[in-house]
């Protein structure tokens, strides 16, 4: 998870999550390729099963729009969720390849 803008006066549950220092399993690197990127989630979402902050982080990733895997869940379960975010790439290849059906 990122901290940009995170500080302990806005979100103290973030000294709880067991994800910290991990950031490079919950964001995804340039150019990721796409199976990489499902292995890289599930590994995510492995240890936000144990996090005793999980429902905290999801919240706070639904309702800041976050990138990345929060509280167990990627942009696209959030955005099928009904939690939108700009430009979702997985998303939007999905979307453009349904209309041309």
């Amino acid at each position: 998870m990122r901290t940009n803008g995170i500080t302990d006066t806005n979100i103290g549950w973030f000294e709880f999550a067991i994800c910290r220092g991990k950031l490079d399993l919950f964001f995804p690197k340039v150019a990721e390729r796409p199976e990489r990127r499902v292995k890289r989630e599930a590994e995510a979402t492995k240890l936000c099963r144990q996090c005793p902050v999980s429902a905290e982080c999801r919240e706070y990733g639904r309702n800041n729009h976050e990138y990345g895997v929060w509280g167990g869940e990627t942009e696209i379960q959030r955005h099928e969720a009904g939690f939108d975010l700009p430009a979702i790439i997985g998303v939007r290849k999905r979307e453009t390849l349904k209309k041309s059906l």
